[in-house]
């Protein structure tokens, strides 16, 4: 688990945004890493997708890294910003748009206000 740990510390620090998913953000096997991935991709957010699927110590050690027991798990410049409710009410309520610009995330603030317009 030791080695997880690792190599999760590793991608959250030298990756700007990182999303823990089941899947990938071409093809999500779930649906609220499908939610989570589908807003970071219409929103023109370059990020890396990590398959928690893929490896069984490295879903249960984001799960262990984090304290937060469930995936999608998203991070922006090292930290830990939420799970899908958290990134659907973050996203709707214009706050990751805020830390986005915050954090210097390159994004498409129209793209982020039709998600707000066709969920209004």
């Amino acid at each position: 688990m030791t080695d997880a740990l690792t190599a999760i510390r590793d991608t959250i620090t030298s990756n700007d945004v990182v999303l823990f998913m089941k899947g990938t953000k071409e093809m999500p096997k779930c649906g609220f890493s499908s939610r989570v991935a589908g807003v970071l991709n219409f929103m023109g957010v370059s990020f890396k997708d990590v398959d928690v699927l893929a490896d069984a110590e490295v879903r249960q050690g984001i799960k262990d890294f984090s304290d937060w027991p469930t995936i999608p798990q998203l991070y922006v410049k090292g930290e830990f910003v939420g799970g899908c409710d958290i990134i659907t009410e973050m996203t709707l309520s214009g706050e990751l748009d805020v830390l986005f610009d915050a954090k210097g995330v390159g994004y498409s603030k129209d793209a982020a206000d039709k998600i707000r317009e066709a969920n209004g």
